[in-house]
């Protein structure tokens, strides 16, 4: 069977509204090279930690899809709005999608899984068949927090506007190489690194705990994402605000979440708590794989 067979981005109808702004920040993206300044490069880099950081991983993932840790509301809303500028939807529509991944990961229902094809994790989810991000309505039942929240539910249906205002204001300072790196260049590479956790992820790596998934830990996803890419930490304890675990493990969310704790601004942060067992079977989706003992992952309150 080859890859076309065996890939389910093959077999789904195209989603040509989906497809023709990913071709358009593509080839924006490709443009960018023709106009490059290193004011633009480094205006790509601070954005892309903007939207990436702050914006998905400490915002969209780890605050308000997991609730690893409190935030005050003007803090929650402003780390939403950097996710925003990431072009990955809105609020409502990531949360509710990524809350339906942890459900069924792997399994019948599953937005992205690779044993759909790892093409399809990537992106083929979202430019073929019917992208669960593109219905938010039809996901309100995974949101029900979200919903009540009319900022959230706001700013769900018009995700698109900080992006556009913030074209339009770089534009109107540093013209086209502001814009296509600041934007274009920035929301590629962006977009590429967190559908690599969607797909590299549950593909290649290491395996600390004993998910019953294919979760793995990745060090180059990682530096990437930002602390994402340690993906099999992630889905032992989805709840835990910290995905790297060891020193090595790089975790650059992490680091913003404890920033924000030593201002202040975050509390009630749940962590990995290794509990000694005698049995491996106490929490079989959840053990460690330990050579010498079996450790079962639970969420607890840091006591902030």
């Amino acid at each position: 069977m080859n890859l076309i067979e065996r890939d389910r981005t093959f077999s789904e109808p195209v989603n040509w509204t989906t497809s023709f702004f990913m071709i358009a920040f593509h080839i924006g993206a490709i443009a960018a090279l023709f106009f490059f300044t290193w004011k633009g490069l480094a205006l790509a880099v601070v954005l892309l930690w903007v939207a990436g950081s702050p914006g998905i991983g400490m915002g969209y993932h780890r605050l308000l899809t997991h609730r690893g840790y409190k935030t005050p509301k003007w803090m929650e809303y402003f780390l939403t709005v950097c996710g925003t500028l990431a072009l990955e939807g809105g609020p409502i529509a990531w949360v509710a999608t990524h809350r339906v991944h942890h459900q069924n990961t792997d399994k019948e229902g599953d937005p992205h899984s690779p044993r759909d094809g790892g093409l399809w994790a990537h992106m083929g989810w979202i430019l073929t068949g019917k992208a669960m991000h593109n219905n938010a309505k039809e996901l309100w039942a995974f949101v029900p927090d979200l919903r009540k929240d009319k900022f959230h539910v706001w700013i769900t249906t018009w995700h698109w506007v900080p992006l556009t205002l913030l074209g339009v204001g770089l534009f109107a300072i540093g013209g086209w190489p502001f814009l296509l790196w600041g934007i274009f260049v920035r929301t590629v590479v962006g977009l590429h690194t967190t559908w690599l956790v969607n797909s590299a992820t549950h593909m290649w790596g290491s395996r600390r705990f004993l998910t019953d998934d294919t979760s793995k830990n990745s060090f180059w996803v990682a530096v990437l994402t930002f602390g994402e890419g340690w993906h099999n930490n992630h889905h032992a304890v989805p709840q835990s605000a910290r995905h790297g675990l060891a020193w090595y493990e790089i975790d650059l969310n992490w680091y913003g979440i404890c920033v924000l704790r030593a201002l202040g601004l975050a509390r009630d942060i749940k962590g990995h708590k290794l509990v000694q067992s005698v049995q491996a079977g106490i929490r079989p989706s959840a053990i460690a794989a330990e050579a010498t003992r079996a450790a079962a992952p639970a969420a607890i309150s840091s006591g902030d």
